[in-house]
């Protein structure tokens, strides 16, 4: 007789299943796929779409800003992970503990809740633009239908697929298709009349457009890790085990040891993923700001997968248009596949910091998480209904990110200094990072809402 076996709850701190952890590079390597999965996120709305139209919109002259969006926002999110590694506490845990107006969870849940709410229009636009591609394939099937058929097949998939299902197919997906778009870009360096090393340096010239300002902002947003993969993150750290390797906190010098050796495998992770999107982000700028931009044409609309496939025909040959079809498919449902696993969790763990069920339940916890698969699919498909303007629906969710950013910043740094564990607090450099980065996004941001209020 067969009984009904408990699946493992991966947020439960227990000693036995506590890990010394690695030691050498290679046995550390081996321990990475948190940030793989997030990069899989990453670069199919913030890069595929949103850096190849400020590409295509400013030429080089913003390429300083890709290259330093990938990189500040990698504090914030080490720092996030060492705290859920000190506490086995989730993100949305550790925001409730923020200061300030409550109801039933603190104010910056809220804040999050309403950013995921809208940021659900860029999922709507990445449908849509997987929806565009599919519909070249097989043009006698609508746009809108299509949305719906994948659409169902990803609630199917992601409702049976537990971490290790996710983070293969992510990696599979991004990793053909980030070769063949750095390939692409090294194509470019041979193509004069689209590519210059003048241009190069002057778009590390730290130049803010007088125009691009507020789309600069949004792809802040987008581009490396946004305010959702900050969110994120620490689920994937969670679920790959990091917390319950260190085990139970107890203070001891052996659970410090622990700790640390497993915020070493997390700085790892992390550094590894940001060089991933990294040369990927680049690479998508300066195709958009070489081709798309001295062609002349931005991506709008139903013709924005056609357009950005210029990118690549235009380096390649016509033979990538193909390529670039089935890699533009890959890259982009692998964000819309990856971040709806992500927010189904985070959706699960909201309910039950509202009391609404007991999160040690964890069997009740997946059956929330499915469910909520269901609506993170039906919304957007619902706002991809509405606008059908792929570009637009992204760009809007990176403005609404970016406004994140900051209180995400400094919750952070609240919690550094009120709940980490003393003994594995970080360098002073990296606090000192922290507050910088925290500080720079702020004030971002806020110039940013000046320029709209401005008559």
């Amino acid at each position: 007789m067969t009984t009904h076996q408990e699946p493992c709850n991966p947020y439960e701190l227990r000693a036995e299943s506590v890990e010394e952890p690695p030691l050498t590079l290679s046995a550390i390597t081996l321990r990475v796929g948190p940030g793989i999965i997030l990069a899989s996120t990453i670069v199919g709305s913030g890069e595929l779409i949103a850096t190849t139209v400020l590409g295509a919109e400013h030429g080089y002259s913003l390429l300083w800003l890709i290259i330093v969006s990938c990189i500040i926002k990698i504090v914030v999110q080490n720092e996030l992970g060492r705290y859920t590694i000190g506490t086995g506490e989730t993100s949305l845990e550790a925001f409730d503990r923020v200061p300030g107006p409550r109801l039933g969870a603190s104010w910056v849940v809220w804040a999050w809740f309403l950013s995921l709410a809208l940021a659900l229009v860029a999922v709507g636009g990445m449908l849509g633009g997987i929806a565009q591609v599919v519909h070249q394939i097989v043009p006698s099937v609508p746009i809108v239908a299509l949305v719906w058929v994948i659409n169902i097949g990803t609630v199917i998939v992601l409702s049976i697929g537990r971490y290790e299902l996710i983070e293969r197919v992510s990696m599979a997906m991004v990793g053909g298709f980030t070769l063949m778009t750095v390939g692409a870009a090294f194509v470019l360096l041979d193509s004069p009349q689209y590519f210059s090393w003048d241009a190069i340096v002057e778009g590390l010239s730290f130049r803010m457009p007088e125009d691009g300002f507020l789309s600069a902002v949004a792809v802040m947003g987008l581009t490396g890790v946004g305010a959702a993969e900050l969110g994120i993150y620490p689920y994937w750290c969670l679920e790959k085990g990091y917390a319950r390797f260190t085990g139970p906190r107890d203070d001891t010098p052996a659970w410090t040891r622990r700790a640390r050796g497993w915020i070493r495998v997390l700085g790892f992770d992390v550094v590894n993923s940001m060089v991933i999107y990294t040369f990927a982000t680049i690479a998508f700028y300066l195709l958009g700001a070489g081709i798309l931009n001295g062609m002349g044409i931005v991506p709008r609309g139903t013709e924005m997968i056609e357009t950005l496939s210029n990118m690549y025909t235009a380096t390649l040959g016509e033979w990538s248009g193909y390529v670039f079809l089935i890699g533009a498919v890959a890259v982009l449902y692998s964000t819309v596949f990856a971040g709806t696993a992500a927010r189904s969790r985070m959706l699960a763990d909201w309910l039950g910091i509202m009391k609404a069920y007991d999160k040690g339940n964890y069997g009740l916890r997946l059956r929330f998480q499915r469910l909520f698969v269901v609506v993170l699919l039906m919304v957007p498909s619902l706002y991809y209904m509405f606008f059908q303007e792929p570009v637009m629906m992204v760009k809007m969710a990176g403005a609404v990110e970016a406004m994140m950013l900051p209180i995400i910043g400094f919750s952070t740094v609240y919690l550094r200094y009120r709940h980490l564990p003393s003994s594995i607090a970080p360098k002073g450099w990296i606090t000192l990072a922290l507050w910088v980065t925290s500080a720079l996004m702020a004030v971002m941001m806020g110039y940013s809402v000046l320029l709209r209020l401005a008559p």
